[in-house]
């Protein structure tokens, strides 16, 4: 049972475990002996549990201490390190805030320990000399984050973007040396030398104000659809340029927002102006691992939900640049570049062309630059895991190339994974431009203790190098895109994929005694949407494919079995339960196929069709596919599935696979997913704009998507039987009530049109380019005291690492050489910093000790200041 309660954010786990521990004595002194009885460990909370459980016989005494202070603990605790008689707990009673305690099993004293202490009794278990190494390098990327606010609330973690509204609102409020960074970003606003906005006439706040009130008053005047040329040499008498707006209302409502910023800043005035302010017309995007490229690419390795995320973001962002530029009243043309690797063998996709134009789109295009050495052009795909060597290089070549296209440098650069999160650091750094990141996986959290087994997995995946450029990418980051709550900080039970690198260690290689702060605001959750002209409702009879429907109708109800399709749908008037996801572990699809065989009752109300995978194991080179292939063959025999269920193999075309969903709701069916856990759920974005009702996983991100029982329905992948009965009681009603389904297909529309679509997310990118641009303007003291920071690690931590990757492996790509004129433009990948360099390394030691010389309050161990 677990503890259900709770706990004061003022209370300190170190001040109260003592009394908790004295009241439950003989049985805690039980529980610890087992704790500490099989020496030295790493035990998890799963593990915690069952000892607890053991070393107790009284089921009521029991109950009472699994409802107590101590069970709460204990309940919140994702890890101890056992060192008998000590065990040293991580408490997490909320998402992002940890305490960290260590007990003597012997008289039960508590003593409440640093993350940087934990951590070393930690590394004792995996590396003992290590870790009493006084030399160890240790590394706090939070000292440097001192002077900027922090959001305080669980609640509020990934609301970065209107925190710092509320930060930059205050800061311009107190401080006139704030308001003139206002008016020195303002004056520095152009396109390609031209001023925009305001010129250099306006150089003090009141020559400004008097300007802003004699064009709003002229305005006023004026018919609201006057075109702003009409007035444009008016506006320039008073030190006024275009920018304002396209019409008289439109540029009435700027001035008026700005007047109202300079006399009281607020945050909603504040986010409205940055929204409007002509700021971004150049974007960067990196995406640099597998094949990228807009047809035949999706299946190869290392490719998959990234590229499609990326062209339908880059379609939404230009959109809605386009609609800003128009009311902004500018005629320019704004250039969105996807920047990816050039592949000279690319497997017949167009992954060897330099320059694509995006479809459906009128300015963006991918750029592809290959990757180099001395040794000429790599011609093959190279593992994502196998990359580092080659992104320093990368990115020089990368910089001159984007300078040429753009003809100037970018206002703005996104980066995806940590290859292109590594690479956007790397020449924001260099130019000075606003940093975006965007994780889409952190491989730390896939694999359990990887940070202190890195040592095992390195030679095959080569973390140290990948959690050393993760850890530069997200500090050196003006904001970060995450997807959902879940992505950053987790669940109540779960830490979140960002939260995990919170303080970790690599014994042998790093400590990270403060790696990244949840509750920092540079953390947004924008999330993603389906391309709507692709996954549209059901409904809209006018746009439906047609022409699909004779195949559908053959994959759902033909009952000749082939590669394609197995099982067949003897009663076709019953509804269908659709799924469709990899065949693998985590999606869970052998789990609902097992949960629909043992419910009679869903079976007599609806068909299962599940689309994942392949259906044969000799046709799959995956070992957990291959496992799962069989395992679905054994169920359909174990529960006679024919007649009942259809299995479909994986379809590429998404085209198609939006038109089988609205096939699947045209039988008033459903949408299941099952997984284990789901960082996102794109798929239950998918079905929701076609109209399906939808129940999906309550671990991971569709349970922020959907609203239990308003918009959808959650269920619990570790329950079949109550997840297959909230399904069959579904159809019960919609069987009594034929208006059941109908209000939770629309009120799955109306959640997806309100937080889940392209536009809302274009919106919130460029918002936060334009708000972030100008807190780092704002704070450049701090930026540059952390950058410096980052660059020494870099330097000194990151590039021998790749040193040592680049000695340990063989090259076995093949390369076509570079021109010797091509190769004289390009810099190696340098092995030591030269002596130019050491004498800026020099420097950037000095200045960091003389940074933190400067007294800085002690850190705590729980994720900030309460």
């Amino acid at each position: 049972m677990a503890a259900s309660l709770s706990f004061k954010r003022s209370d300190s786990i170190a001040e109260s475990m003592p009394e908790a521990l004295r009241q439950s004595r003989y049985q805690m002194k039980r529980c610890f002996a087992r704790y500490v009885s099989h020496g030295k460990r790493l035990m998890k909370n799963k593990q915690l549990m069952e000892e607890l459980e053991k070393s107790m016989d009284d089921k009521v005494e029991k109950t009472k201490l699994m409802e107590g202070f101590l069970g709460y603990i204990i309940c919140s605790t994702q890890e101890a390190v056992v060192l008998p008689p000590f065990v040293a707990f991580a408490v997490r009673p909320h998402p992002g805030i940890w305490e960290f305690v260590k007990v003597n099993s012997d008289d039960l004293a508590v003593d409440g320990i640093t993350a940087a202490d934990y951590l070393k009794l930690k590394e004792l278990i995996f590396d003992e000399i290590w870790s009493k190494d006084e030399n160890a390098l240790e590394v706090d990327f939070g000292v440097l984050d001192q002077a900027t606010p922090h959001l305080t609330l669980p609640s509020s973690i990934g609301q970065g973007m209107q925190f710092m509204a509320r930060i930059l609102s205050s800061r311009l409020h107190e401080k006139s040396e704030s308001m003139k960074q206002f008016l020195d970003y303002l004056l520095a606003l152009n396109y390609r030398g031209e001023n925009l906005m305001i010129n250099s006439t306006l150089n003090t706040v009141n020559k400004l104000q008097t300007a802003l009130l004699l064009a709003e008053v002229f305005v006023s005047g004026l018919p609201k659809n006057t075109p702003f040329q009409k007035f444009e040499e008016r506006f320039e008498e008073w030190g006024l340029e275009k920018g304002w707006g396209d019409t008289a209302e439109r540029v009435k409502e700027t001035l008026n927002c700005l007047s109202e910023v300079l006399q009281a800043p607020d945050p909603v005035n504040l986010s409205k102006f940055f929204s409007r302010v002509p700021s971004i017309f150049n974007i960067v995007i990196f995406s640099i691992h597998g094949y990228f490229g807009q047809t035949d690419v999706l299946g190869l390795p290392d490719t998959g939900g990234q590229v499609v995320y990326i062209l339908d973001q880059v379609r939404a962002i230009e959109e809605e640049l386009l609609l800003r530029i128009k009311q902004q009243g500018l005629s320019l043309k704004p250039q969105i570049l996807i920047v990816t690797r050039q592949i000279p063998e690319s497997q017949g996709t167009k992954c060897n062309q330099e320059l694509e134009p995006i479809l459906d789109t009128k300015h963006s295009h991918i750029l592809r630059i290959p990757f180099k050495t001395d040794n000429g052009v790599l011609k093959n795909w190279v593992s994502r895991f196998d990359i580092y060597p080659y992104l320093e290089r990368y990115a020089q070549d990368a910089a001159n190339k984007i300078s040429d296209h753009l003809e100037g440098k970018p206002d703005l650069i996104i980066g995806n994974y940590t290859d292109g999160n590594l690479v956007a650091s790397l020449m924001a750094s260099k130019l000075g431009v606003t940093q975006g990141t965007i994780a889409h996986a952190l491989e730390k959290t896939k694999y359990e203790d990887s940070d202190m087994k890195w040592k095992e997995f390195d030679p095959k995946y080569h973390f140290s190098c990948q959690f050393t450029a993760d850890m530069i990418a997200m500090n050196s980051a003006d904001f970060i895109i995450t997807s959902t709550y879940q992505e950053i900080a987790g669940s109540k039970d779960r830490p979140g994929q960002y939260e995990s690198h919170y303080a970790f260690t690599m014994p042998g290689l790093c400590r990270f005694v403060s790696g990244i702060n949840v509750f920092h605001p540079k953390f947004n959750i924008a999330s993603p949407g389906a391309d709507q002209s692709v996954y549209f409702p059901h409904t809209q009879k006018q746009k439906r494919l047609t022409n699909f429907h004779p195949a559908i109708d053959e994959l759902l109800y033909s009952q000749v079995e082939n590669d394609e399709h197995i099982g067949y749908l003897a009663d076709k008037t019953k509804p269908i339960i659709f799924s469709m996801a990899r065949l693998d572990t985590v999606k869970n699809i052998s789990g609902l196929t097992e949960w629909y065989g043992k419910n009679k009752r869903l079976r007599e109300f609806a068909n299962l069709v599940v689309v994942a995978g392949l259906l044969d194991t000799s046709k799959s080179k995956d070992r957990e596919e291959i496992n799962e292939i069989k395992k679905m063959h054994s169920l359909m025999e174990k529960y006679q599935l024919k007649g009942h269920f259809r299995w479909i193999a994986a379809q590429t075309d998404r085209y198609r696979n939006g038109e089988l969903y609205r096939c699947v709701a045209d039988t008033k069916g459903v949408f299941v997913q099952p997984a284990l856990y789901e960082a996102f759920g794109l798929t239950v974005i998918e079905a929701m704009n076609c109209g399906l009702p939808t129940f999906a996983t309550n671990q991971g991100g569709p349970a922020e998507i959907i609203i239990d029982g308003v918009s959808g329905f959650h269920i619990d992948p570790n329950n079949g039987e109550e997840s297959s009965n909230k399904i069959a009681d579904f159809f019960e009603k919609c069987k009594g009530d034929v208006s059941y389904w109908h209000k939770f297909s629309t009120a799955g529309l109306v959640r997806i049109y309100e937080s889940y679509t392209w536009k809302i997310y274009a919106n919130k990118a460029l918002s936060m380019g334009a708000i972030y641009g100008f807190w780092r303007q704002l704070n450049k003291d701090e930026k540059q005291a952390k950058q410096r920071y980052i660059q020494m690690f870099y330097n000194l931590q990151f590039r021998n690492l790749v040193t040592k990757m680049r000695a340990s492996s063989t090259e076995a790509t093949q390369y076509d050489k570079v021109p010797k004129k091509e190769m004289t433009a390009v810099k190696p990948l340098p092995q030591q910093p030269s002596s130019i360099q050491r004498q800026a390394d020099s420097g950037l030691l000095r200045s960091l000790t003389d940074f933190f010389q400067k007294k800085a309050p002690p850190t705590k161990a729980s994720g900030h200041q309460s």
